[in-house]
């Protein structure tokens, strides 16, 4: 009979699939060279215009490449975490 993983093992692996995914949309902003768009308005010239995005989420040491790469590294650390844990507790 399965039982439900425990609370611990659910934080996990969520916390696991937060850090994935923060760090793929960072890995692909940084590879990709036009930024979305998040809002429409103007003329469709200047919407097709690329524009640099302005903000920075990290230190300017750290570049949002190697900030996506350590946030999916510690993604599959949190998720084999988790599964040592729900392993564990059965």
């Amino acid at each position: 009979m399965n039982r439900p993983s425990p609370r611990s093992a659910t934080a996990l692996y969520a916390t696991a699939a937060t850090c994935a995914v923060i760090g793929v949309l960072l890995w692909v902003r940084s590879r990709t060279s036009v930024a979305p768009r998040l809002f429409l308005h103007g003329s469709s010239s200047d919407a097709d215009s690329p524009l640099p995005s302005a903000w920075r989420v990290w230190s300017p040491a750290l570049p949002e490449e190697r900030l996506g790469m350590y946030l999916l590294a510690a993604a599959l650390v949190l998720a084999l975490a988790g599964r040592l844990v729900a392993t564990w507790r059965e």
